[in-house]
C-alpha cells in the first residue's frame, strides 16, 4: 500500500483490522491512517468493502481483530445509501431524534428542514418522498445530531443532477462548519469536486491513499490504475 507522509491534525488509525462475514474476509487492513481534517473520499469497485469500512468507523460494527484509534473525541453520524423511513411525515421522521436527545427542539427540526430544502414537504409522508428528498431528509437527521464526523455512503447514488448538486452543497456546508466528512462514491467527477484526500479500497484492503490530484493523475498501484481506467471508460 502506498502511504502519504503528510501530517494530519486529526486522523483515524486502523491497526490489524479484520472483518469477516460467514468466514469471508470483508476487510483486511494491516495499518492505515485516514485523515479527518479534510473531506476524504473512499473509492473502489463494488464489493470492495467501502460500506463496511464506514460502518466500522461509525462503530456500527466491530472488527473481528484489530483496533481503531481516533486522535480526537468523536460524535459520529452515519448516512447509509438505503436508510428506511417510518410511515409518517418528514417532520415526524426528523423529530424522532428528540427521543435520543432532549436538547433538540421543535425550532431545531424546523430550521433543519429549511436548511435541507424540505420545508414545503414537512407534512408529506416520508416514505413517499422522491429518492433525492429522502436523501436530504437523511442528511437533515445527521445535521440534527450535531456530529463532528459525518460518514456518507454513496450520498448521491441514483439522484438527478440538480439534486446531486444540492446534496453536494450540504456536504460542503458540513466542511465549512468544521464537521469532518468521509464519503464513498463511484462518481469520480464528484470525488474531484468535493474531496481533498482519497482512500482507495480494493478486495477489502486499502491499496492506495493520498491527495486527490496525484491519485487521478499518477496512481501508484496497478489496482488503482485498473479501477480508474474502467470507471473512466464507463463514464
Amino acid at each position: 500500500m502506498v502511504n502519504t507522509s503528510e501530517n494530519f491534525e486529526k486522523y483515524i488509525e486502523l491497526k490489524n483490522i479484520v472483518v469477516k462475514s460467514s468466514d469471508k474476509t470483508i476487510l483486511n487492513i494491516a495499518h492505515a491512517i485516514i485523515p479527518a481534517d479534510r473531506i476524504t473520499a473512499c473509492v473502489g469497485p463494488n464489493g470492495a468493502g467501502k460500506t463496511t469500512l464506514l460502518k466500522l468507523l461509525a462503530g456500527i460494527i466491530k472488527p473481528d481483530t484489530g483496533t481503531i484509534t481516533f486522535s480526537f473525541k468523536t460524535k459520529t453520524a452515519l448516512v447509509l445509501h438505503h436508510t428506511p423511513m417510518i410511515k409518517a411525515s418528514a417532520v415526524t421522521n426528523l423529530g424522532m431524534l428528540r427521543d435520543a436527545d432532549a436538547s433538540i427542539s421543535n425550532a431545531d427540526v424546523k430550521q433543519v428542514l429549511e436548511q435541507v430544502g424540505l420545508s414545503n414537504l414537512a407534512n408529506s409522508a416520508a416514505h413517499k418522498l422522491s429518492a433525492g428528498e429522502r436523501q436530504k431528509l437523511c442528511l437533515g437527521r445527521a445535521i440534527l445530531q450535531k456530529p463532528n464526523l459525518v460518514l456518507l455512503d454513496e450520498p448521491t447514488a441514483n439522484l438527478d443532477p440538480n439534486t446531486t448538486e444540492q446534496v453536494e452543497e450540504l456536504i460542503r456546508q458540513f466542511d465549512r462548519e468544521a464537521v469532518d466528512v468521509i464519503f464513498s462514491s463511484h462518481q469520480l467527477a464528484q470525488v474531484q469536486r468535493l474531496a481533498e484526500f482519497i482512500v482507495f479500497v480494493d478486495q477489502g484492503e486499502i491499496k492506495e491513499k493520498g491527495p486527490v490530484g496525484p491519485f487521478f493523475s499518477n496512481p501508484q498501484t496497478q489496482a488503482a490504475k485498473r479501477y480508474l481506467h474502467q470507471e473512466l471508460l464507463a463514464d
